[in-house]
């Protein structure tokens, strides 16, 4: 199982590198990469476990965050926070490639967190609210989903790990609490 002491911390270098694409079908360290990643997630997410094994909650690793350059990456965002119903949206995704995102930004009110960064950057993260993803499954199979607000940002979060890019660059240093007209903020 993936803990915190497994997860690379901003600095290393794997974190700035742009990943190399996944090859199909997947070797057998890319398969258990993928489960082990998505395992952190579902284990994180439920309050009993993440204290037990002392992690931080998730809803999203890239490969480069456990120290390995793949275009992969667990995505797990929740219907709600109590853990119940469905998730929105649950699966690896690999080679993923934004298509198309809106004009409309959309920013967290309380700014961006991630599980490599442990300091707290203040600021708003302006990206896309609406995106259309395309990415290939475990399997191999391609999906293409349109997602918006909050999953969307989720999914350009950790593509923006496979590209060598963490959350904070998208601050704004001179202002960081700017607002652009028209942008969604999500609680």
């Amino acid at each position: 199982m993936i803990l915190m002491k497994d997860i690379v911390r901003d600095g290393n270098k794997v974190l700035r590198q742009q990943a190399k694409q996944v090859k199909f079908p997947l070797s057998a360290e890319d398969k258990k990469l993928a489960e082990d990643m998505m395992e952190y997630l579902e284990v994180s997410q439920d309050p009993e476990l993440c204290a037990k094994y002392k992690l931080r909650a998730g809803v999203g690793l890239a490969a480069p965050q456990v120290g390995v350059s793949e275009m992969m990456a667990a995505v797990l965002v929740p219907n709600d926070f109590e853990g119940e119903g469905e998730p929105i949206f649950k699966d690896v995704i690999i080679n993923p490639v934004i298509l198309s995102s809106s004009v409309q930004r959309c920013a967290i009110t309380e700014g961006e967190g991630c599980l490599s960064v442990d300091e707290d950057v203040p600021g708003f993260i302006h990206r896309a609210a609406r995106i259309t993803l395309k990415y290939q499954d475990v399997e191999g199979t391609e999906h293409t989903v349109r997602l918006k607000n909050y999953p969307a940002i989720v999914c350009q979060h950790e593509i923006d790990h496979l590209h060598g890019t963490l959350f904070y660059d998208h601050v704004d240093k001179e202002n960081p609490f700017s607002k652009v007209d028209n942008d969604l903020f999500i609680e």
